[in-house]
């Protein structure tokens, strides 16, 4: 039997870290008082590792100096803090994610370093999982469906957390003709005995092309094994919105089209944009797809929870550039005070999390609004473009925002190129996902695109809370753009691979 001792060994050895003491933050009991023998011997227990799992999702740990809480690594919050710190649609208003925000990170930097440590860490724990369930059926502990709902969920959770890493420590699919260049280690071994550790440590990166491949393997074993329907937990639906997403990066247009209709029926948008958020509904809305659960006992705490960045500390506020954007209607739906916005000395903050109190938000990792705006652009980008269902599918997620849909909606004749089309999705996609962290994940997949220029990270506003002035509708924003754009070719475009993987897998190839 496998259970947290395998954890604690693969980031003593691998990572060089005292994992010891590092572990605690992940362990749910009774899993952190119970023998590596019992982790898999019984079915509450199984149960219980399972949520273990998704605990470690959730919360993550920081760093050495903070044994008592995580700060969200990764799925918890970092996912939505990075992505939209990296991108220009928000604005750091501290000091909290300015190596973030201003690209002056380094192989050190703890932001990055942890995105990369308890990344594998999860992973770890989902290969963990999986190895635990095939044995416990062996015993015949569990019944075979029990395991497969089991697994299905592990390697649902391994393959988007592969994919995380992907978009943040690598180029994007497109970089080389096929995807032949370095990617990430694509991790399914748990770490439990020597040999383990040795064949496992030194493993180089994947190329873009194979993290795909695998990536897309766990993600349909996922869809067919997983009987799971909650919002909280990876479910068959979660996996195909996921393949949407995935499918989309790859620029295979034909299979965005083909994963989404198959979540036909099975959701639909809310009525109104900010019910998926309202801390009543967030995980039990008919829009959301997959979201991170916390509790007033488990979340990221004050220095990495949802309500406490973006509300209670104001640390992440909206970034006048979009908030100006002449797309963004000034009677949208998306800019109601008190709802989706709130507003503290003429800054604009988002509303979407709101419990500051006990920091219960559930973190929104996909909502069907992505799956058709995925599915919209796919349909626009097709050799042979659609661009009748583009639109429709466009208009399904912009109108139900819109004050006077029957006058405001986007035509055929607003919109009549493919060019037009795509870049309004695009910018659809700023607007509706704006502080849910998907924006770094648009601007890395649209390097070198034919139809929205991209090139590198945009340049920002100060890392500063902005002037109230800033944000007077009107016009689009042409004030200063203190914060320099980092062009694709530069280095830093992706992140560092940690220093501290760099020393212990001396032969991985470095991306810096």
């Amino acid at each position: 039997m496998k259970n947290i001792i395998k954890t604690i060994l693969l980031f003593v050895v691998v990572f060089g870290m005292n994992a010891c003491t590092e572990e605690k933050i992940l362990d749910l009991d009774p899993i952190n008082n119970i023998s590596e023998g019992m982790a898999f011997s019984t079915p509450s227990l199984i149960e219980s590792s399972m949520n273990g799992v998704y605990n470690a999702a959730a919360i993550g740990q920081y760093n050495t100096n903070s044994p008592n809480g995580g700060r969200g690594y990764v799925w918890g919050a970092a996912f939505v803090e990075q992505g939209d710190c990296r991108g220009e649609d928000v604005v750091n208003t501290s000091a909290f994610f300015q190596y973030t925000y201003e690209g002056s990170y380094d192989a050190t930097t703890a932001n990055n370093v942890y995105y990369w440590v308890d990344g594998y860490r999860l992973i770890n724990r989902c290969n963990l999982m999986i190895e635990g369930v095939i044995e416990a059926v062996a015993k015949n502990i569990i019944t075979q469906a029990v395991a497969d709902d089991y697994i299905g969920q592990a390697k649902f959770l391994r393959a988007i957390t592969h994919f995380e890493l992907l978009n943040f420590f690598a180029r994007p699919y497109n970089f080389t003709p096929g995807a032949t260049h370095a990617g990430v280690i694509y991790r399914e071994v748990g770490i439990n005995t020597a040999a383990e550790i040795a064949s496992e440590k030194l493993k180089p990166r994947n190329t873009v092309a194979e993290c795909y491949a695998k990536i897309l393997t766990d993600l349909t074993d996922a869809e067919n094994l997983i009987t799971t329907k909650t919002i909280a937990k990876g479910s068959k639906g979660a996996a195909i919105a996921f393949k949407t997403r995935v499918y989309l990066h790859k620029r295979d247009w034909a299979n965005v089209i083909a994963e989404g209709v198959k979540l036909n029926g099975a959701y639909s948008l809310t009525t109104a944009p900010g019910t998926p958020f309202v801390l009543t509904n967030n995980l039990n809305n008919t829009e959301s797809i997959f979201s991170i659960q916390h509790s007033s006992t488990s979340n990221p705490t004050v220095n990495g929870a949802l309500a406490s960045m973006y509300k209670q500390r104001a640390i992440i506020a909206i970034s006048p550039i979009i908030w100006r954007n002449p797309s963004w209607l000034a009677d949208d739906k998306r800019r109601e005070e008190g709802k989706m916005i709130y507003t503290s000395a003429g800054v604009k903050y988002t509303n979407k999390y709101t419990d500051v109190t006990n920091r219960t938000d559930a973190a929104p990792v996909i909502r069907y609004a992505e799956v058709i705006l995925n599915m919209a652009e796919a349909e626009a980008r097709l050799a042979s473009p659609n661009l009748t269902e583009s639109l429709r599918l466009l208009n399904l997620v912009r109108d139900r925002s819109l004050a006077n849909p029957v006058a405001q909606t986007y035509t055929a004749t607003t919109l009549s190129s493919q060019a037009s089309l795509v870049n309004a999705i695009i910018v659809e996609r700023r607007i509706e996902f704006l502080a849910e962290g998907r924006r770094w994940s648009d601007i890395h997949r649209l390097q070198g695109d034919d139809l929205v220029r991209i090139d590198g990270v945009p340049a920002k506003v100060a890392n500063t809370t902005p002037p109230s002035t800033d944000y007077i509708l009107g016009t689009a924003y042409t004030g200063a753009l203190t914060v320099a754009t980092i062009p694709y070719t530069d280095h830093r475009f992706v992140w560092p691979i940690p220093q501290i993987e760099l020393t212990e897998n001396p032969g991985l190839e470095p991306n810096w």
